[in-house]
């Protein structure tokens, strides 16, 4: 690829028109599925408020044997509070949604109280530059990002802890609450364009393959934390289904890491410091 180039330019990036995607695009998807993310909490939670207030309970049979005064000791008896109280844990698998894409991850939950728990979360996601234009090649059939220098990926431990809203107004089938954590976030940086000087015409740019590129690549290292809100549906003590929103903060101080490079030099044209945002998480559990 040479240097030179006669068409429009973004940040340095050659732009051809017809060709862009807006960038916007991500965040505008995201809130939409944050507000439909929303609205179902909402309607969740009216709905266990409804059967809380209403006096919705199970269904039971009794027969002609059993009392009143054996219902009262089958409800007050020692074993089932020992059960109701005893605390439980839970572990599950996360798939994260964000403006960069989609993400994996992995939680432990530990109940201290019948509201407090605490939390420890791992994941993993893709990070890109917000200047980032991808495009499509139609007669190839593949995406391309022109410009784009290095893949980032994050990999935040969060210990914290979560919560629980409302427990005494609402049904324990669905479980609102808040959660917050911190701990070590890792960025491993990697290759996306291979950039080759050659004398006398320029330089040249290979797309490097994503698995090669892992080979390639390096480690930084950061403090992180998030704040999050979200509701648990079903009981603990078997599975269960989540749904959460978060904000991640993640800041790598000093220079930031390359992300963006010239189309004319082939220099570095932007750097990458911020490395957090908003997620919606979907989270599977089992409890135990």
């Amino acid at each position: 690829m040479n240097g030179a180039c006669d068409s429009e330019k973004v940040h340095g990036i050659p732009i051809q028109e017809g060709e862009m995607k807006s960038p916007a695009w991500g965040k505008r998807s995201l809130t939409v599925y944050a507000s439909v993310v929303i609205v179902f909490l909402e309607t969740g939670m009216a709905q266990s408020w409804t059967q809380k207030a209403g006096g919705v309970l199970p269904l039971r049979t009794f027969t002609s044997s059993q009392s009143s005064d054996s219902v009262r000791s089958e409800r007050g008896s020692p074993l089932l509070s020992k059960v109701d109280t005893a605390n439980r844990s839970a572990w599950g698998v996360d798939i994260l949604l964000s403006n960069n894409g989609f993400g994996l991850g992995t939680f432990y939950r530990r109940e201290f109280t019948p509201d407090l728990s605490g939390l420890v979360t791992l994941s993993f996601s893709e990070s890109k530059d917000d200047r980032e234009v991808e495009r499509f090649d139609p007669y190839l059939g593949t995406s391309y990002v022109p410009g784009k220098l290095n893949r980032f990926l994050v990999l935040p431990l969060m210990v914290g802890v979560q919560y629980r809203l409302f427990r005494e107004d609402i049904m324990d089938s669905f479980r609102p609450y808040v959660n917050a954590g911190v701990g070590p976030t890792m960025i491993f940086s990697s290759p996306y364009t291979e950039i080759t000087d050659q004398p006398g015409v320029g330089f040249q740019t290979k797309q490097v393959d994503f698995f090669k590129s892992l080979g390639r690549g390096q480690a930084h290292y950061t403090a992180g934390a998030f704040l999050g809100l979200g509701a648990v549906f079903g009981t603990e003590r078997s599975n269960f289904f989540g749904i959460s929103i978060r904000y991640y903060f993640t800041y790598l101080f000093g220079e930031g890491l390359p992300s963006l490079y010239n189309s004319s030099t082939g220099g570095v044209a932007g750097t990458k410091k911020d490395f957090g945002g908003f997620f919606i998480a979907f989270n599977f559990g089992v409890g135990y």
